[in-house]
């Protein structure tokens, strides 16, 4: 059973191979490996696929047989969720909030969470549990880079990765803060690369993605 701190330990690291976590949302998982192969050449090994499509967990188990790569299922919202994930072979979870039931179902499971917050309540009550590392979302809706800079100031022990609505266009405001690891964009897998299997187009983006903030 994994606690809380050693959970954030480990998304921490996670968070730090990369200035960008990919979040895929992945409709047919044939296409799950070749998409994988080309993140992870282009310098981003973290990869997270969001339970919104049902050929999701069977995208995960693909993308787990990339060499390289490391797999985790976003939208994480039922213990259900972390099992089936887990299952597939995920190595760690997103979720866009947080509950008891779904953070005991990680701990349990022995799988690091990167647990959603919005408000500095919300940071606050996860940081009471152990969880120094959090996902920011929806990060632009929420006020963006200035938001996140503030909620920071007082709660300094708390490192974010935001997601939801970050671009390439403002990816390095969030990665100019004291207080973000990395943070996660769908940019670098567009549905119109993935539609016409252009993977060296994805590859190219993720290198671009992969060069942020340094």
């Amino acid at each position: 059973m994994i606690t809380p701190e050693n959970a954030s330990i480990e998304t921490e690291k996670l968070c730090r191979l990369a200035p960008i976590i990919p979040v895929l949302v992945v409709d047919d998982a044939s296409i799950a490996r070749p998409l994988a192969e080309a993140l992870v050449a282009g310098g981003l090994p973290v990869l997270e696929v969001t339970l919104r499509t049902p050929a999701a967990l069977d995208a995960i188990r693909e993308m787990a047989r990339v060499e390289g790569g490391v797999v985790g299922a976003g939208t994480l919202l039922t213990p259900e969720d972390v099992t089936a994930a887990v299952d597939a072979g995920a190595r760690f979870g997103v979720s866009p909030g947080a509950t008891d039931r779904l953070l005991d179902a990680c701990e349990a499971a022995d799988l690091p969470l990167l647990p959603g917050a919005a408000t500095a309540s919300e940071a606050m009550a996860l940081l009471e549990r152990g969880y120094t590392v959090q996902k920011f979302f929806p990060a632009e809706a929420n006020g963006g880079a200035p938001a996140l800079k503030a909620i920071g100031a007082p709660i300094p022990q708390v490192r974010f990765c935001p997601t939801g609505g970050v671009s390439l266009k403002n990816a390095e405001t969030y990665l100019s803060l004291s207080n973000t690891l990395c943070a996660g964009g769908s940019w670098v897998a567009p549905g119109e690369l993935i539609a016409n299997r252009d993977w060296a187009g994805i590859e190219a983006l993720a290198r671009e993605a992969s060069q942020l903030g340094r």
